[in-house]
């Protein structure tokens, strides 16, 4: 290679005359994001969804850190007979003394109640006085511990990381295997806890499926398309430590795994297989009289700036997702947008210098692309020339009708599209996690709980006349339609006074209020379970546990007017409330919430990412025209797409929310190479027609490898055990194979049509 050259050939250049020690400094950083991603931890808390900057959440923490709640799921048993016969009773009194004794746990049910009065399991005629206790007080039945045909157990846990909650979980696990409950019959296991195990065990393993999946497909398609084993090698090798390094980038950056983080490698890995195939199938077009050295680097220069834009318009897309309240897709987009940002540095580093030292053939004199793609790329500028305002009317058409799926028609029945943010649709229906939880809300009803926090002046909350102001509140609110049960700190006095034989009722009058109370202080000091509801340290704050149906987040806000309602009703009536307040806080809240963020997380992620793209192209391209149509196929490509899950009945939710930003990120990339190669023969004169000529002969195939390679890659999210990453790699796949569509029928149309040109034998020019 001379001296001459612009500044970008001469860099190459370089890269190229140090290929050995290229290579070696990137091996030497492999082993660091191996390790690096081995040290990121799993996330699938489903209240960590939302960002902690959020109010609602800085509610819910600065509560946590008065009443920490600690782990707690229940133990259902649901056994074919009675579940207060004598086996049974017995069988569910060793089962609580399995669990209660493993260390750091608390278990909680009617019969740990009645235990306290008469414990002796084996006397006669002990089931039937224990039901006519447990049977004698309503409480029990509204708080889901005894039913006609089930028994249930509460159980705490105290686990500040995953794993301490996972080996907790095998304890119970085991402790429950040891004990015998065939009268109990089958187990079932329900709770927060069990749910994140799971999606975190899920989120873990789905890598491990679906890459197999695409590196099969990856190794097909290299060996098809350049019959090279070198140029698979290089391929492969510079996909290994891209990704690798891209998943270690997020220890670094704090991140951890969640329900969405699987989407992160999977666009780095087809995003960066896109661009070597752009990269290669350049690099085997080597002229018959063009030295290898001279070539090799005029091939990267050429693809260079195609790349190097199509690459930071999909980095600034994905980090556009910083916008959204929704935590693991705000992770995501950054996450994303530092791995393609490390794909843009091997592709030109690490991947030339192994086509190099592998001596990755090219094919100098042949067409790359086969002679069937030669006759179609020779056809389609006058089929779209024929076809074009056919053609552009279709995809508006399309997009329109996408628009209207998306966003409803005011005015009409067309509601705009449904969002999915229940928990349980993360998990297929025929997996125990889920039977468990569907069992339990078949059963009990409650899965739901938000808490009241009341805060009061230092010591109020054992004063008599404010705990009994609280107790009319709790008892208002349990009448409430869809409120199961209500737990406060006069439902434990409740439960004494019951235990005591007095009635599970508290006094009315003041002063028998006030004496039923007296020893409450001394209670706060001996009973574990009233001190979850009024704080120790202040004696100024209350929390009450209301129990209600799985809902929306426009549920919740009625739930909360009507608490808002209800205490300020209360307030009116006692004086010592007065400068009290109450807050209604819980992960169910937050949770809800992910519904009202998600629409904002698509238009304004969208828009961001739209506005961001157009003003890459506005840098690359001087043609107006060619700004705008740049992003024609995959706008429609988006609403296209949208279209299709409105007619097959997909929701919204945290995974499918992430199709705008992915697709437009990713499908852009085909375009900017498609009018880089456009501009590059009109700037030579060439007219229309010659220009999309030449671009379909240098780039259309591979804009079709490359669509097949993110189709691919996406499908592989078909096997996930997560509903919703299986319908988002389906509808990915399928928004891919709109924009390929589109980018050659409508771009070439509207092309024809915006620049007012016609096929050069209507123009009188030679072919």
């Amino acid at each position: 290679m001379d001296e001459g050259g612009t500044r970008v050939e001469r860099l190459l250049a370089a890269i190229i005359a140090r290929r050995i020690l290229v290579v070696v400094v990137w091996l030497l950083l492999l082993p660091v994001g191996v390790w690096l991603a081995l040290q990121i931890p799993s996330d699938g808390a489903i209240d960590r969804l939302v960002v902690e900057s959020d109010p609602d959440v800085v509610l819910t923490r600065s509560f946590q850190k008065v009443f920490p709640e600690g782990r707690q799921l229940v133990l259902l048993f649901q056994p074919q007979g009675d579940p207060f016969s004598p086996e049974a009773v017995r069988e569910l009194g060793a089962v609580e003394d399995a669990v209660g004794k493993l260390p750091g746990v608390v278990t909680f049910s009617a019969l740990s109640i009645f235990r306290r009065k008469d414990s002796l399991l084996d006397a006669d005629g002990y089931a039937t006085r224990y039901k006519a206790f447990a049977f004698g007080t309503p409480l029990f039945k509204k708080q889901g511990l005894v039913g006609d045909h089930h028994a249930s157990m509460a159980v705490t846990f105290a686990a500040p990381t995953s794993a301490a909650r996972d080996a907790m979980l095998e304890k119970i696990d085991e402790a429950l295997a040891q004990t015998p409950h065939g009268a109990l019959g089958e187990v079932r296991r329900v709770g927060q806890p069990y749910l994140e195990n799971w999606l975190e065990n899920e989120t873990r393993s789905a890598t491990v499926r679906y890459f197999p999946l695409f590196g099969a497909f990856v190794v097909v398609l290299v060996l098809a398309l350049y019959r090279s084993v070198r140029a698979l090698l290089a391929i492969l090798l510079t996909l290994g430590v891209t990704v690798a390094l891209a998943v270690g980038l997020g220890h670094l950056l704090g991140f951890s795994l969640t329900i969405v983080s699987e989407v992160m490698p999977l666009v780095v890995l087809v995003t960066t297989t896109a661009t070597l195939v752009y990269l290669h199938s350049r690099y085997i077009q080597q002229p018959k009289d063009v030295p290898l050295e001279r070539h090799h680097v005029f091939a990267l220069a050429n693809k260079a700036l195609p790349v190097t834009a199509s690459l930071i318009a999909a980095l600034v897309g994905f980090a556009a997702l910083a916008v959204s309240q929704i935590r693991p897709i705000r992770e995501m987009g950054l996450w994303t947008a530092g791995g393609l940002a490390l794909s843009w540095l091997t592709s030109f580093t690490l991947f030339p210098a192994l086509q190099r030292l592998f001596k990755a053939p090219t094919r100098p004199g042949e067409t790359p692309a086969g002679q069937l793609y030669t006759r179609m790329a020779d056809a389609l500028p006058g089929f779209t020339y024929r076809y074009r305002w056919a053609l552009l009317a279709m995809s508006l058409l399309g997009a329109a009708a996408g628009g209207a799926a998306l966003f409803g028609v005011p005015g009409t029945s067309l509601a705009p599209m449904p969002m999915g943010v229940d928990a349980l649709d993360y998990i297929d229906e025929d997996l125990p996690v889920r039977k468990d939880l569907m069992a339990y809300e078949k059963a009990i009803a409650g899965l739901a709980a938000v808490r009241v926090w009341v805060r009061l002046d230092d010591g109020q909350a054992v004063e008599p006349a404010a705990l009994q102001a609280i107790d009319r509140f709790t008892t208002a609110v349990s009448k409430e339609e869809g409120v199961t049960s209500v737990v406060g700190p006069t439902t434990i006095l409740r439960l004494r006074r019951y235990l005591a034989g007095q009635g599970d009722a508290l006094p009315e009058d003041p002063e028998a209020f006030a004496a039923a109370t007296a020893d409450l202080e001394q209670l706060l000091l001996t009973e574990k379970e009233l001190r979850g509801f009024i704080d120790l340290k202040t004696m100024g704050q209350v929390q009450v546990m209301v129990l209600t149906r799985r809902g929306t987040a426009a549920s919740f806000e009625r739930l909360k007017a009507r608490l808002d309602a209800l205490w300020k009703s209360e307030q009116a009536r006692s004086p010592a409330l007065a400068k009290a307040t109450q807050t209604v806080v819980g992960e169910s809240i937050m949770q809800a919430k992910i519904a009202t963020h998600l629409v904002p997380t698509l238009t304004e992620s969208f828009g961001l990412t739209a506005l961001l793209i157009f003003l890459t192209f506005l840098v690359v391209f001087r043609s107006g025209a060619a700004r705008v149509m740049a992003m024609v196929p995959s706008v429609f490509a988006i609403l296209a797409t949208f279209l299709v899950m409105r007619l097959t009945g997909m929701p919204l939710n945290v995974a499918t929310i992430l199709i705008a930003t992915t697709v437009l990120g990713t499908t852009e990339n085909d375009q900017v190479h498609f009018f880089h190669h456009y501009q590059e023969a009109k700037r030579d004169g060439a007219s229309v027609e010659q220009s999309l000529r030449h671009t379909l002969h240098v780039s259309g195939h591979a804009i079709i490898f490359a669509t097949l390679i993110n189709m691919s890659g996406f499908l592989a999210l078909s096997f996930s055990n997560l509903p919703p990453m299986r319908e988002f790699g389906v509808v990915t796949s399928i928004a891919f194979a709109f924009s390929m569509l589109a980018d050659f029928t409508a771009l070439p149309a509207a092309l024809w049509i915006v620049m007012r040109a016609k096929p050069d034998q209507l123009e009188g020019k030679p072919p």
